[in-house]
Parts: C-alpha cells; structure tokens; sequence
C-alpha cells in the first residue's frame, strides 16, 4: 500500500520554479518525486513544509539532485536533513508567508 503524496508544480513569489511537497515520503512513492524533480526545471525550490514523514528513499532522491535543488523544510525535518548531511550540500530554509505558490 503507497502512503499519500501530493506534488504540486508552481513558482515562488519571485518567479522560481517551485515543487511543493506534502504527506509523506517513503520508499513507496519517492520514485514520483524523483520524476517531479527530475521534469522541472533548474535550479528548484522544494518545499517540504507540509511533509509529514520523510524516510532514506525519499533523503536518497534528494541526494541525486542536490546540485540542481533548494529546500524549504519545517523544524520536524531539520534533524534527519542535518543528521542524513544533506544540509551540507544543499540550502536549506525555513518557511516563510512569501514562500507560497503564485501559480499552480
């Protein structure tokens, strides 16, 4: 059985592609947030503040494209970000009122 995940493509207030992210993360769904991030363009911001869970497969897909991504994540994912060292190689921000989608 997959978990819930809702990908929604749009642009942050100052036209950046944006992926927002929410429900959970985990080895049964985090191919189709590879595919997400794989079909936008670069640079992304990934915006996993409504992200319940997050589980290695999905902390994997962000590895992969590490290169090409922003994150804005919540203070419940900051530790496993931190622990897993991928605030190491990607920026990673807290959430802000302006970091909402202007178009879907």
């Amino acid at each position: 059985m997959s978990t819930q995940l809702t990908l929604t493509p749009g642009r942050t207030a100052d036209g950046s592609t944006l992926l927002t992210v929410a429900g959970e993360i985990d080895m049964s769904n985090s191919a189709s947030l590879a595919d997400a991030i794989e079909g936008a363009p670069a640079p992304l911001v990934v915006d996993l503040t409504d992200v319940e869970y997050l589980d290695s497969a999905g902390i994997n897909v962000l590895f992969a494209h590490a290169e090409r991504i922003e994150l804005i994540a919540p203070p419940l994912l900051r530790p496993v970000l931190t622990v897993s060292g991928l605030t190491r190689l990607v920026t990673v921000r807290p959430p802000r009122p302006d970091d909402g989608p202007v178009t879907p």
